[in-house]
Order: structure tokens, then sequence, then C-alpha cells
């Protein structure tokens, strides 16, 4: 028997066998002359063409998959076209190159590496690029060879997915029907693999070092919440598999009034991206929208999309909740979002650069732009639109996104958390704007100077940690006092990963966060934990995570308070 621990990403407990993600795409052989016949020409037409088949395939795929899914789909489509990555390659055809000439599949290999190892030395969300850029060197090599592009296993019977990481690509078409677990040995707690991974609902682990080395075949026991492998499980654990099968059943629905045991209200609501994200949550009892991402309408393109088209896009999410709030965010490009005619790529440290509402002053319009299309979604629709502005770090910033969005027609404007320097200062600049929410992912990454995507800073990255819950107080306290001195309501959201863990949850409502946002999936399971205390229990247990040393004393507390999680499965 052997035991791995990780960092549990969603919750679940399963037992089944291993799958390995199979090995990469194998490196050409170096120094290999082209063949007789074979031009610098008809080599560049075929990396060309290898290029554009697989961007082609990850497009169809894109086409058929939905929110997170989706934008990383569509992102990952933009790599095999990256100028970078081909022209790099076409140069080492030629006979001038340094080390002679290549074929298609080495230099397609080489510039690969020489893009990811660029990326890696720019750090932040663009070192995360690099896996994604080697992922589509991988399938334009296979492409070359005539081969099948890289993907995870096939099987007959439903089996635990490991491997050292995934791609995205791979990780947004996995089969819930057939992958019972994922499991990673690298990878970060808001990787796009673990984001993904709660998308879909599967029990998730990453940053469990060895896992990738399990042979085969091998029966492990998952159990997501806790972040355990084990092999060769004992009765206990299949016991614990088949009540959470049967739990999980039992919290499959939302009945879309969430309350605590006191009948104190906290809306739950869901985090969408599309139209058809917004008709799966509104089906799922969600209450609202608490982020809409508006990436996905520009993430495939070259230029800014037309104000009739983003009209269309945005009121085909409106038109699903009719009556209730929903709240979109404005262009969070940079970063790991970067966009061709709005983001500068050669930042040296673009999480933290011209990102979200800094872009602005970089491309002056583009926001205005936006606003006034989000204005005439709104005028077209029912909803009760409020909109926000991503990465605000002053009172000054937050007053000016107040102004824009009213003086577009906008009644309800509001401003990200995701920067220390905005909760610290949470009471100027809600006495600025209207509400804040809570990007847990950023402010903890911030919070930390721990990079999000980064399996060995995944302890660091964790918004149980009690100087990220320090800041989420700061932000509802501010609200308070702005409250007071504007005679205006100052609601505080969360709509980072964080609002998605029930115990989490609990903690957050007793700090003061007045609506709570997630992946539809998981609506059931927090609505059920929260439904079991009341506000003056939450309070206390917000009080002592407050108070512990670390993210584990303070999570271990709370659930020793919250028998329930372990119930549960959670």
């Amino acid at each position: 028997m052997q035991q791995f621990h990780g960092v549990g990403v969603t919750p679940g407990r399963v037992v089944g066998p291993v799958r390995q993600m199979p090995a990469p795409v194998r490196e050409p052989h170096a120094n290999v002359a082209m063949p007789a016949g074979v031009t610098v020409e008809s080599e560049t037409e075929r990396i060309k063409a290898a290029s554009k088949a697989v961007q082609t395939e990850l497009r169809a795929r894109a086409a058929a998959a939905t929110g997170d899914a989706k934008s990383v789909l569509e992102a990952t489509a933009l790599m095999a076209s990256d100028p970078m990555l081909v022209k790099g390659a076409v140069k080492l055809l030629h006979p001038e190159a340094d080390g002679g000439p290549r074929t298609a599949e080495r230099a397609v290999w080489e510039s690969g590496a020489a893009v990811a190892e660029k990326l890696r030395g720019l750090g932040g969300y663009m070192a995360e690029r690099a896996a994604d850029v080697l992922d589509v060197r991988g399938r334009i090599v296979a492409e070359l060879r005539g081969l099948p592009a890289p993907g995870v296993p096939t099987s007959d019977v439903p089996f635990v997915l490991t491997a050292e990481d995934l791609a995205p690509a791979d990780t947004a078409t996995l089969d819930p029907s057939k992958v019972l677990a994922l499991v990673t040995s690298g990878g970060g707690p808001q990787s796009h693999t673990a984001i993904l991974a709660r998308a879909l609902g599967l029990p998730a682990v990453v940053a469990a070092e060895g896992v990738d080395e399990i042979p085969d075949g091998t029966e492990v026991f998952v159990d997501g919440a806790a972040g355990r492998i084990l092999t060769d499980p004992a009765q206990a654990e299949r016991d614990a598999a088949a009540a959470w099968a049967a739990q999980a059943t039992a919290l499959a629905s939302f009945a879309g009034d969430n309350r605590l045991a006191d009948g104190h209200p906290v809306p739950l609501l869901a985090n969408v991206a599309t139209g058809a994200d917004a008709a799966k949550a509104a089906a799922a009892g969600a209450e609202g929208v608490g982020l809409l991402r508006t990436e996905f309408a520009f993430l495939d393109r070259d230029t800014e999309p037309a104000h009739d088209e983003q009209v269309a896009a945005y009121g085909a999410v409106f038109e699903h909740f009719a009556g209730k709030k929903v709240v979109i965010r404005t262009l969070d490009a940079g970063a790991d979002k970067p966009l061709p005619f709005l983001t500068d790529t050669q930042e040296p440290n673009p999480a933290l650069g011209v990102r979200g509402y800094r872009t602005d002053a970089a491309s002056p319009g583009v926001l205005a732009r936006q606003l006034a299309a989000i204005a005439q979604a709104a005028k077209e629709h029912e909803a009760d639109v409020w909109v926000m502005a991503p990465m605000v770090s002053t009172p000054d910033e937050a007053a000016a996104f107040t102004d824009m969005a009213h003086s577009a027609g906008l009644k309800t404007a509001g401003v990200m958390v995701e920067v220390p320097s905005a909760a610290l200062t949470a009471s100027h600049i809600l006495a600025n704007t209207d509400f804040a929410s809570l990007g847990t992912n950023d402010l903890t990454q911030y919070t930390m100077a721990a990079d999000r995507m980064l399996g060995p800073l995944a302890t660091l990255n964790d918004p149980w940690q009690p100087a990220v819950l320090h800041l989420v107080k700061a932000t509802c306290d501010g609200a308070t006092t702005a409250r007071a001195a504007t005679g205006a309501p100052k609601s505080v959201g969360v709509c980072g990963e964080a609002a998605a863990d029930p115990g989490l949850a609990v903690v957050l409502a007793g700090l003061g966060v007045t609506t709570l946002s997630m992946t539809p999936r998981a609506l059931p399971a927090v609505a059920h934990v929260l439904a079991t205390v009341t506000m003056a229990q939450a309070q206390d247990l917000a009080r002592q995570a407050l108070a512990a040393p670390s993210a584990e004393a303070a999570r271990q507390a709370v659930r020793a308070a919250l028998p329930i999680l372990d119930e549960l499965g959670l």
C-alpha cells in the first residue's frame, strides 16, 4: 500500500484503476538532413499546413464546448498559429540557420522549446502559457508525422486519470462518464487543470508528487477533498467511496433560495462565460450570475468585436436571468489572456502589468465601447445588470470606472478586489462605487507572492491562508464603513474559486460576504452545508480561521466544527 498527498481541488471519493496519461510526442532526432527532393519552401508549407490543421481541430473542439472549456480551447488554438512559433520554425529550415538546416519536425520542436523558455522567463501567468505552447508543439509534430494527436487514453471501464500534468486542451474535453477522478503530480490549485476539473465536477487532486509513476491498472482510492490517494484500498475506503456515490445523488440539486439555519439569506450565484453556460446555471437553480466573464467574446479574435456582436453575446446570458442579478466583468485582458489588438505580450512581468482595467489607459476606447454594448444589451432584457472592473487598485480608479459606467447608462457599478491595496482601502474604494466582488484566485496569489499556477507553491496559494482571510474581512469592514458614510448599500461578493469550497463558504459568510458565486456544479453542496449553521456560528468559525497561524490550521479548526463535511466527503 502506498499513500500520496497533494492539494484537493474538487471533493469526491472514488475507487478505480489508474490509467496513466500516454507519453508525450517523441522528440524528433537532431542533425537529420532533409530528404532528397525536399526544399525549404515545401517544408515551410508543411509547417504552415500542420499549424492550420491543429488550429482548426482545436477550434472545432472549442465550438462544441462551453464555459471555461471553450475559453481555454480557444486560447490554445491561438497558440497553434502563434507567429513566434511558426516563424521561428521556418527560420530553422534554412541552410544559414545556426547548426544547419532542420527537418520540419525538428524545426517546430526547437522553435516551440525556445518560445516556451521565453514565456517561462517572463514568469507569472505567461509562464503557465509555456505548457500550452509545448502542447501545441506536440500536436503540430504529430500532424507532420501523420500520427494521432496526443490525448487522454481510452478505456472500456471508468478509470482514474493520472499524469504529471494535463494540457488545457485535454482537460477541457475529459469525459466524466469515463474519468472517475483526475490526479496530477504537478500543477497548482488555480491551474487550468484544476479550474476545469471543478467545472466538470470531477474529484481532483493536484501537486501529488509521485502519482505519475503509479503503474497502469493499479487500483487506487482518491479523496478529492483531503487531497489523498491510496493504492490497494481497504474495505473502509471502498465503503467511503460507496457512501460518497449515494450522497452525491442526494446533493444533486439546489432549490434556488439559499439561507443559513437561522434564515439569513446568502444568495448563491454562478460563474458563467456564455449563453449556454447561463442556461445550465439557471437550470441548476443559481440565484443569478456573480461573474460573467466577457473574454469569451474576444479570445478568438484579432480585432475588437463589433458593437452588435457584443450586444448579442451579453444578451444571450441576460435572457436566462430576467429579474435577477447578473454581474458582468469588463474585459480582463492581459497576463494569461493576451489579445492581439489590446495587450503587449513583451511585458517583462504580465501578472503585474497592463491588465484588466489598466488596459483602458494603454488602449483608450475599448472599455467605453464595451460599456455601451453592455448598456444596450441591458436595455433589451429584464436582468438586473451590474458591471465591475477587474484589477482596480486605488479609489481614484474605482471612481473613474464608476463614472464611466454610470455615464454609459449602467446604474450599478463596482470593482473586483484582487489586489491587496484594494482590500486595505476598501472603505475609500466603496465610497466611490456601488459594490465589490472578491476575486480570491488573484487576491491569494498577490497576497502570498506565489504564482497560482505552480505546483511547488500550492500550499502558499491557498485561499484558507489567514492573511487572505484578513483581507476579505478588511474588504467587508470597509463596506460597512462606506455604507455608514454614504447611506447607500455596499454589498461584497466572492466570485473566486474559494466560494465553491463548502467549509470556506461558511467562513466567508461569517466574515461578512453577502453573496457567493461559483461553478454551478458546486451549488448543491455549498447550500447544503450553509443550511446547517446560523450566522452567529459562521461568525465564530470566521474568528477561529482568522486567529489560526496557517492555512492548514484554519481549515482543520473549521472542519472540526463542521462534521457534516466529513460525513458528505466534502
